[in-house]
């Protein structure tokens, strides 16, 4: 098991996620990575924003 998959369970209070395929995404919609970032810096608008922080879960 790589270190991003492991759990630490510490949730970002106030963040939801409803990205299960990623590797924060705990239960109930929480995130659990140290940190989040949001970009990119060039948005205008929420829909040009994203996670970058975001990391696949992967299989196996």
């Amino acid at each position: 098991m790589n270190e991003e998959s492991k759990c630490s369970c510490k949730h970002i209070k106030g963040i939801v996620c409803n990205v299960k395929n990623c590797v924060y995404h705990h239960e109930q919609n929480a995130c659990t990575a140290s940190e989040i970032a949001v970009g990119p810096t060039s948005a205008s608008t929420s829909a040009e924003t994203l996670c970058v922080t975001f990391r696949p879960k992967t299989e196996g």
